[in-house]
């Protein structure tokens, strides 16, 4: 049995039974992880996310989020995994809303007491799965991916990147496809961890 746990939330907006150039590559590069390797796919656009309600620096503290809400399910599917992949497509030179949302409540779970969010996080993880018709366009995310991590001490484990932009684009990005078939196994069979 694997002893790894991968949750890839999936940030595309796109239309339910759409599979965007984006997803379609992480699904790829999930095919390579052992057959036993537990995967959760989250798509974020569907979960219902709600609004984050910074009180940081007025009541600076939260709540564990309600039993059965929409965010305690997220925070739980959150700390059930060893890996997280952020399944990306760049939406203005950085993260699509839907994950900028579920993010920003990373903010509330540091604050909530006893939950050791932080420390919790630093023992997985941190992937990068994107897509867009400009590599240099990706770098503002890519750059955020990694700042997310190194605030959480997680290591940023790898970045694929593949040319999308028109619908199925990226299936004619030999180099990315390439880069898939071994991107997360290889990563997974040789840290032992």
């Amino acid at each position: 049995m694997s002893t790894r746990h991968y949750l890839f939330l999936v940030a595309s907006t796109r239309e339910a039974g759409h599979v965007g150039n984006t997803e379609w590559l992480a699904r790829q590069a999930a095919v390579s992880l052992p057959p036993d390797t537990p995967q959760t796919w989250v798509h974020l656009a569907r979960a219902g996310v709600p609004e984050f309600i910074d009180q940081r620096h007025t009541v600076g503290s939260y709540p564990m989020p309600e039993d059965g809400s929409v965010m305690r399910q997220l925070l739980d599917q959150t700390l059930a995994c060893t890996d997280i992949v952020f399944v990306a497509p760049v939406y203005w030179f950085s993260f699509p809303a839907t994950l900028k949302a579920y993010l920003d409540h990373w903010s509330a779970w540091l604050r909530v007491p006893g939950l050791e969010f932080k420390a919790q996080m630093s023992r997985k993880r941190l992937w990068l799965i994107t897509t867009n018709g400009d590599r240099a366009k990706a770098q503002p995310m890519i750059d955020s991916t990694a700042l997310c991590a190194k605030f959480l001490d997680m290591p940023l484990a790898g970045v694929l990147w593949g040319k999308g932009g028109a619908p199925e684009a990226v299936r004619g990005d030999l180099e990315a496809l390439g880069a898939a078939d071994n991107f997360l196994a290889s990563f997974s069979v040789s840290s032992g961890s």
